[in-house]
């Protein structure tokens, strides 16, 4: 982990996201914590993160998204050499599909 974000006040944060419990709990909580822009650039971001890994290409990523290439290569660069933060949500997405499909939910 980056020692630089590892303060109290990021720790601070990172306990009250893991309080929610719904998905209208995050909204009501990201929409009081971020503006529309920061948000919409976060949820960007991982789109991004969700296209690089399906290969996609910048141009197509750009295209569908509106990101810029920097922002492309910000998010491929933490991919490759980052704190595996992505993948594990990726991981737990997928799981978490796995068994909505074998529960009949999709």
């Amino acid at each position: 982990m980056n020692k630089k974000i590892k303060t109290a006040e990021v720790e601070h944060l990172i306990d009250a996201l893991l309080c929610l419990k719904t998905k209208e709990e995050c909204y009501n909580f990201l929409e009081d914590l971020c503006t529309v822009n920061e948000l919409l650039s976060l949820s960007q971001r991982f789109e991004v993160a969700t296209m690089l890994r399906e290969h996609k290409t910048y141009l197509e990523i750009a295209k569908k998204t509106g990101a810029s290439t920097a922002t492309i290569s910000r998010v491929n660069r933490s991919l490759n050499y980052g704190s595996d933060g992505y993948e594990l949500i990726f991981a737990r997405l997928a799981k978490k599909d796995d068994r909505e499909t074998e529960n009949g939910q999709y």
